[in-house]
């Protein structure tokens, strides 16, 4: 093939448990599910703002591992932005048309 690879797009969902969560991610869901079902048998539901903080843990979990485009899961992405705007960044300007721009000092 002229040294050109392909390489399937989905080559790292092989390594995930069923193809969407490492062992973190499913830790992060299991203990929000586990904290909520604890609450919502100790907890009275009676009064609505009790019951929605009884399932909290569970909807935060949730969305923390649910996966998003470009990305691997919501958590990956806040992680991302965190790191972008708690490092230093130096961005080096290559674009099309760095060959024509003259060197400043």
């Amino acid at each position: 093939m002229d040294g050109n690879y392909l390489i399937p797009a989905n080559t790292k969902r092989g390594q995930l448990i069923l193809g969407y969560f490492t062992p973190l991610d499913l830790i992060i869901f299991v203990v929000g599910l586990s904290i909520t079902l604890i609450l919502v048998m100790v907890v009275p539901m009676q009064i609505t703002w009790v019951a929605v903080l009884a399932i909290t843990p569970g909807i935060i979990s949730a969305l923390l591992v649910t996966p998003v485009a470009y990305y691997h899961n919501v958590r990956q992405l806040i992680a991302e932005i965190y790191q972008y705007f708690t490092r230093r960044n130096r961005f080096i300007w290559k674009g099309w048309c760095f060959l024509d721009e003259s060197e400043h000092k």
